[in-house]
């Protein structure tokens, strides 16, 4: 520096970092930077304006909001200077070392301090900041090439290099991950999730409601969130194999299910997106299951034949609401059906409510007629007032059995509303069990269940 050049009065900024990552556990504390600093600047009589600290990887450009606050400051000339433990507190990426760098070019950073060395605006020791500062990149630059290749070879022995899943256990050696093993107080719990939703179809809301009764619950002692239920039944580390990156390997652990089991969980997890409302299951409410007394839900399942074909299909099955372990297996919408087509002679039927939908029916038949044909076909009933009057008559047995004949014309051939309106009518209770419909004989249940009984 010339004689004639005028040093500038120097104001400090004092900044200390600690990044909260792995990679820099060994490096000294927030609160230890800050006394060391500040027993130099008090011996050194230096003037400090503001104390900088945050908890940040250096690693990435512009990622720090202290260090950019302290930037911006330097650059308004609140003050010139920075006073901090090492060169690599500042910067460890080449684009927030060209900042300062560049910061000192324009004369608004006059000196960095450090515990050991002192930069100052000259090419000699602004060459050394930045070597220093260069070595700190590589070294984080290795250490994440080493950091890979170690688990590059965990997952080559079978050790995923993260944190178990439920059920499992990490084994620690030296703070380090050497494998996993059996939760054996909560692995059979995890088993048993997977074998209700594999043989019984059981929902992911039903298995929470399962999981709180038998209170099963993470490791922090919370309730298991639904989507966490979700994505354990469908972790392939289960079975025996997990993902890493972009490739796959075969577990060195104790597989907790088959292959097969998980496969087959992952066909009943396979469900189309619901629809509120839209989609229809008729003969819901006209069941009850025949072994725990619970009520029936059915679910839409999609079958792919070996054309490519797409076959959708209806399931009927108990809920188990009332018992998670109850046997009951499902039974297809057209079983269902022909089962119920055979108890036809013994079902108790709103007579006046089928008779009217009926009535409808024809009426709607006859429209249809009259528009194709142009032609003044007289239609059953014209007004209100006949049709009222009609259904106040005494239905004898020919009409009866028009209702039934209608009935059972809406039960194979009719659409899920008209089936859902049509069994409205029904004033029998069946129990399912063992795939087969049973009448009922509980006046009281069937109460419960079916309205304008």
């Amino acid at each position: 520096m010339e004689n004639n050049q005028k040093v500038p009065e120097l104001h400090y900024c004092l900044y200390a970092r600690k990044s909260s990552e792995s990679d820099e556990k060994q490096a000294m504390s927030i609160d230890g930077q800050l006394m060391e600093m500040s027993e130099i600047a008090k011996r050194e009589k230096l003037h400090i304006v503001e104390v900088v600290t945050e908890s940040h990887s250096a690693k990435e450009t512009g990622q720090r909001p202290q260090f950019n606050y302290m930037l911006d400051n330097l650059s308004k000339g609140k003050y010139n200077a920075i006073i901090t433990w090492a060169p690599d507190r500042i910067s460890r990426n080449a684009g927030d070392l060209g900042r300062v760098v560049d910061l000192m070019d324009q004369g608004k950073l006059a000196l960095i301090k450090t515990h050991s060395q002192t930069f100052s605006n000259n090419p000699n020791e602004k060459f050394l900041l930045m070597i220093l500062c260069s070595q700190a990149k590589l070294e984080n630059d290795n250490r994440g090439i080493n950091v890979k290749r170690g688990h590059r070879n965990k997952c080559q022995i079978g050790i995923r290099p993260s944190m178990a899943p439920l059920g499992y256990l990490n084994v620690m050696k030296s703070n380090r991950i050497s494998g996993v093993e059996l939760d054996p107080g909560k692995a059979p719990i995890i088993k048993q999730m997977f074998t209700y939703v594999a043989d019984k179809g059981l929902s992911g809301r039903a298995l929470r409601r399962w999981l709180r009764k038998v209170g099963f619950q993470s490791r922090t002692g919370k309730d298991i969130s639904l989507s966490r239920i979700y994505e354990t039944l469908k972790n392939p580390f289960y079975y025996g194999s997990f993902k890493f990156g972009d490739k796959w390997y075969k577990g060195s652990h104790e597989p907790l299910i088959t292959k097969q089991i998980f496969d087959k969980v992952q066909i009943r997890l396979q469900t189309t997106v619901k629809q509120w409302n839209k989609q229809l299951y008729p003969f819901k409410k006209i069941c009850r299951c025949g072994s725990c007394g619970s009520s029936i839900t059915a679910e839409m399942k999609y079958r792919v034949t070996k054309t490519g074909e797409v076959h959708p299909h209806i399931y009927y099955h108990c809920n188990r609401i009332k018992d998670y372990d109850c046997p009951e297996p499902y039974i297809t919408e057209e079983i269902l059906i022909q089962q119920l087509i055979e108890h036809l002679p013994q079902i108790k039927l709103d007579k006046e409510y089928i008779w009217n939908l009926f009535q409808d029916e024809i009426k709607r038949l006859n429209h249809l007629k009259q528009i194709m044909q142009r032609k003044g076909n007289k239609l059953i009933e014209t007004t209100p007032h006949q049709r009222k009057s009609r259904t106040l008559k005494v239905i004898g047995q020919e009409e009866s059995e028009m209702i039934k004949d209608y009935f059972l014309h809406i039960l194979q051939y009719g659409t899920p509303e008209e089936r859902q309106n049509i069994l409205t009518g029904v004033k029998t209770l069946f129990l399912l069990k063992e795939r087969t419909l049973q009448i009922s004989n509980s006046r009281k249940v069937a109460t419960e269940l079916v309205p304008n009984c």
